[in-house]
């Protein structure tokens, strides 16, 4: 893995507000935030995209998340957010560090936009994936 931004944050080369820190995960205002309060989370643990997390950086991750949500809409007083993360600069990920982002929606539009285009669903062919992944996750 390439030395990332995050990476010098975790090393401490260079400063982050940091909101919460643990062995495992390091969580942190975003410098180009989407609406106040945009904070990113992100395992010590280098790795790409989250398929790349070891199990245990991941249940670490798993289990911060919630909590750092509600400090994060506590502190702001938004009442709905969204959780986004990205992996592969296909997919938009901009920094090559696995990192969720915990974005405050509120009433004035601020936050994240999504345009969602969904496409019709055949189910047989669906039938068939599914087995294919459940066959994927038995390896």
């Amino acid at each position: 893995m390439s030395d990332t931004i995050f990476s010098k944050i975790i090393r401490g080369e260079i400063p982050c507000h940091k909101v919460y820190e643990d062995a495992h995960v390091l969580a942190f205002l975003d410098v180009n935030p989407l609406s106040p309060g945009h904070t990113l989370v992100i395992p010590k643990e280098p790795a790409v995209t989250v398929d790349a997390l070891s199990d245990d950086a991941s249940a670490a991750i798993g289990r911060v998340l919630p909590r750092i949500s509600r400090a994060v809409l506590g502190a702001t007083g938004a009442s709905a957010f969204n959780i986004l993360q990205n992996n592969g600069a296909l997919a938009h990920q901009a920094v090559f560090h696995v990192h969720f982002h915990i974005i405050p929606k509120y009433d004035d539009g601020t936050g994240l936009g999504i345009g969602w285009k969904p496409q019709s669903f055949d189910h047989a062919a669906g039938k068939e994936l599914a087995g294919k992944i459940a066959a994927t996750l038995a390896k």
